[in-house]
Order: structure tokens, then sequence, then C-alpha cells
């Protein structure tokens, strides 16, 4: 098995990565170059706090190089979906405990994607019904999902310049937090329409002030986001998902790749761990109208690990490992019905697919019941 220390990819030494190599994110030694995704799984508390299901949930997949948990709410303003687990409570710090505990028992690693879904929500889910807070008073299209079911969204609320201190007080106070509940690091979740991916956006955002306009604008809060997670854990533990040419939640720019290019050097001058960078339309195509090549135009930006995600399957990702620029590939869906998803890899298994039904909330079935292919462990490498 090779042991690769990542560095900028530039096409050099392609031919030697694979799969299987083991791989350094900064002081993380990962066992392999396999990433589960986060995953959306709406199986906490309505105060924010995931059990003992969880921590087997995560640990039956700690096989997985590195786990990116589930997107997790800052504070009570970042939530937008029911039943979704927060990171900015002592109670809510003490149960993810449980889970880190388990997942390092297994061997795992994991670090823990910090959440502010910005307009994406509802009064229902808000703090004494307010409006969602969001960059610019723009309606997005779409529903929420309440817990009275799903609801179309509202006009959100533009927040004020006073008031941004706070909310990066938020993301630093939930990376502490991560911290204390025994996390490897944290991943900035800027992607997918959420709040700090609309500050981003020209079609989200409409400020006239320090936060909007031109592209160091509408950057600013990303950049100051980051600075105080990285004030908490050191560069070296902070990653940041990005979305650049997805359309999902309603979110749009009018000439992507340059804002793109920017965030990233700035992410590169912070000297963060990781870009995870969804390719295409999330959870939809890889290949979109007006689109440009991520890889080749991100990752030679990029002095850290440049993680893909975004409908990959085996063939997929030996191709793009091959092609050189990618470290790491994200795997979403197939790890939520294979939490052997690794050994089937390596095996060229067949893959188990989801139930739709039990996706989203409810209780054991249809997440942690799956079955593995091996019951008596991994079987070795032919």
């Amino acid at each position: 098995m090779n042991t690769i220390t990542s560095k900028k990819a530039d096409g050099h030494n392609a031919a030697a990565k694979t799969l299987f190599d083991t791989v350094n994110i900064a002081g993380l030694p990962l066992k392999n170059r396999i990433v589960m995704a986060p995953l959306t799984r709406s199986r906490a508390t309505r105060d924010g706090l995931v059990g003992p299901m969880v921590a087997e949930y995560y640990a039956q997949r700690a096989d997985a190089g590195l786990i990116i948990s589930e997107a997790t709410n800052i504070s009570p303003r970042a939530i937008g979906y029911a039943y979704t687990p927060g990171i900015y409570t002592d109670a809510q710090v003490q149960s993810w405990s449980l889970v880190t505990e388990a997942v390092h028992k297994k061997g795992g690693l994991i670090v823990c994607q910090l959440w502010h879904v910005g307009r994406i929500s509802h009064p229902s889910l808000q703090p004494n019904g307010d409006l969602p807070l969001a960059p610019s008073a723009v309606k997005p299209e779409g529903q929420a999902f309440t817990y009275d079911g799903f609801v179309p969204h509202v006009t959100p609320r533009a927040i004020e310049i006073d008031e941004i201190p706070a909310i990066i007080e938020e993301y630093r106070h939930a990376a502490q937090c991560a911290k204390d509940a025994g996390f490897d690091g944290v991943e900035i979740h800027a992607a997918n329409g959420y709040l700090l991916d609309q500050f981003l956006r020209d079609g989200t955002n409409k400020r006239q002030d320090a936060y909007g306009g031109s592209i160091e604008n509408r950057t600013r809060l990303l950049e100051e986001v980051a600075q105080a997670v990285v004030g908490v854990w050191g560069a070296d533990k902070v990653g940041v998902r990005l979305a650049p040419t997805s359309t999902r939640n309603d979110i749009d720019d009018s000439n992507p790749k340059p804002l793109f290019t920017h965030v990233v050097r700035q992410m590169n001058a912070l000297g963060l761990a990781y870009i995870h960078i969804v390719e295409g339309i999330t959870g939809g195509p890889r290949d979109v109208e007006g689109g440009f090549d991520l890889q080749a135009t991100l990752a030679p930006l990029f002095d850290g690990v440049y993680m893909a995600n975004n409908g990959y399957d085996k063939a997929l990702a030996d191709s793009v490992l091959k092609r050189g620029f990618v470290d790491v590939i994200a795997f979403g869906r197939p790890f939520i019905s294979n939490p052997d998803l690794v050994e089937r890899l390596r095996h060229n298994a067949a893959l188990a697919q989801p139930d739709q039904a039990t996706m989203y909330g409810g209780g054991a079935e249809g997440y942690i019941d799956y079955p593995v292919l091996y019951p008596t462990g991994p079987r070795a490498a032919s």
C-alpha cells in the first residue's frame, strides 16, 4: 500500500494514487482516500441532540479514511430542517461525544460540518417565530421541512451589518464546541445555497455595504468566519465545502468562475487543510450549462487537499485520481446503504441501494440495519 502526503495536485505521480492509499490531510493520517460525505438523516431530537443510535451509525462507517458529520447547526437561528443536530449547547456537545468516541474506538476519524442555513428555513423553526436571516430579502423557491411537514419558504429578513459579528461568533463558538466534543477537525459549510453561499452569490446577495457588491465584499463573511474557526482549531484542522456550479436551494451567480477562484485563493492564504468541492449540481448532474473544469481550475490554486464530490462510483474515482488534480473522493448516498462501502469498493462488489422511504427521520430501520457483505470482518485483499 502506498503512503502519500498530499500536496498541490499537478499531475505528477498521478499513477501512484489509488482509492486505497493512506494519505495525510495535514495532521490527520487517513487510512484510505475514501471520505464519507455529510449526509442529513434527521435522526436528532428537537433539542438537536444525537444518541446511541447515531453513534452506532457513524461507527459502522468508520472504515472510511475520514467521516464528515451530517450538517450540524451552529445556533438556534441556523436551523432550517426538522430533527437536525446542533453543536452549540453543553448537552449537544455531550451527545456528540458519544459519536466521536465510538468512531475513534473503530479507528476512524471524524470532522464536524458547521452549518447555518440562512434563508432556507421557516419561521416555525426559528426562535420566537422570527423570519429566517439572509444577506438580502430574496425569497427562495421550494419548501422547508418543518415539524408539521413541508411548507413553502418565506421571504427572509436581511441581516443588519451590526448583526454580522454575532454570526461570526456563533461559528467560533460552534467550532469550540466541536473541539470539546472530540471531533478531529471541522468543515465550514459554504455550499448548496445555505447562508455563506448566499453571501457569495450575486443572485442572493444584493447588499450595498461591505458584504455585498464586489467579489471581495461578497466573500468577506466566509473569510471572516474561516479566520474565526482557524483561531479555535488551527488552519490544518479546518476544511471548507464549496459548490461553485450548483443551483441547489435556488442559488445562482452570474459569473461563478472568478468568484470561486477568488474564494479558493482566500482559503489557501489561510492555510486550510482541504477544499471540499461539489462538482456540478448537488445530488444531480455533474455537467452543467455554463460550468467550467473545477479540478483543473481550482486545484492548482490550493496547496492543501482537493476533495471531490458528487455522483462518484469506483470507476469515476479511479479515473479522476489518475488525472492528478484530486486527492480524496467523497461518497455520499452509497454510504447510506453500504456501511462497508470501503470493502465493497475494494473488491468491486455490488452496492446496495438506499430505501428512499427511510432516508429522513424515523428510527433504526434504513439507518443502522443495512447488512454488510462480510459480517465476520474485512475479506483479505485478492
